[in-house]
């Protein structure tokens, strides 16, 4: 089991040569967020596990970061056996994607799945998102999908078939305009490569978690939401996670170019 951290230069990946299958996971900035979920439950199905974070993001949220969420990430998946890699990346750089891909591969060898959780999510609506808001969007939530994807299959080297591209959408555009439209492009980014990727064997689906509270719902928000959604509760991390385990293993190879709703049914 080995460990390897952003900001631990002198960390070198795993010594022998790889026994698990390896995602990267963007995204897993906080212990609550879905993208730590689905990170541990890859972990505890035998992947090795690199992850993206960026705190100045969580630092400009409502929320706010948490100082130690890496690390004790990166405990909880090393308690799977899993080795890892995190790695901080600020995903509206166009550069980045590139670079997280060379750090992945230096540390850990080439990724298997890419599972991308990472957003820019800003309310605002028609008339008061700015440019600026507008554009970052943008560059994060599309761009960033395309770039990271396009990446994934520059380098591409694990067997046919056992590749996967998963994404997580939204379909909340109202007060939410840029990330509602930019997770729109992402859908179609995202499904695109089902096709153009065929010849490597790599499947590509994207994932509407519907309303998952990881902190930044009101309590009028949560009362709202579980009384539209049939089975009376809100969606968790944990949900997502299990969809994504699936799509990932063996047995989800024939789920393909899909935009599946994982929401409970809500309305």
């Amino acid at each position: 089991m080995t460990t390897s951290s952003d900001h631990d230069p002198s960390a070198h990946g795993r010594p022998h040569p790889a026994t698990r299958p390896l995602a990267l996971v963007t995204g897993v900035g906080r212990t609550v967020g879905i993208g730590a979920g689905i990170a541990l439950r890859l972990a505890a199905s035998g992947w090795d596990i690199a992850f993206t974070h960026w705190t100045p993001y969580d630092d400009r949220m409502t929320w706010g970061s948490e100082p130690d969420a890496t690390e004790v990430i990166s405990r909880a998946l090393t308690a799977h056996g899993a080795s890892i890699a995190a790695i901080e990346a600020d995903l509206a750089d166009a550069d980045s994607p590139a670079r997280v891909f060379d750090k992945v591969k230096r540390r850990l060898g080439s990724v298997t799945a890419l599972v991308m959780c990472h957003c820019e999510s800003v309310d605002s609506g028609l008339l008061d998102t700015t440019v600026e808001s507008f554009d970052r969007h943008f560059a994060v939530n599309a761009r960033a999908t395309w770039l990271l994807i396009r990446e994934f299959g520059r380098r591409f080297a694990a067997d046919p078939g056992t590749g996967r591209i998963v994404s997580l959408t939204s379909d909340h555009t109202v007060g939410n305009l840029p990330y509602g439209a930019s997770k729109g492009a992402q859908d179609r980014i995202t499904l695109a490569a089902a096709r153009e990727l065929a010849h490597l064997g790599v499947t590509a689906n994207a994932i509407n978690p519907g309303p998952v509270d990881t902190g930044w719902m009101s309590e009028e928000i949560r009362e709202d939401c579980v009384r539209h959604t049939p089975l009376g509760r809100l969606g968790t991390p944990q949900d997502t996670a299990h969809l994504v385990d699936f799509l990932c293993s063996r047995e989800g190879e024939w789920i393909n170019g899909q935009l599946l709703m994982s929401n409970g049914g809500i309305a």
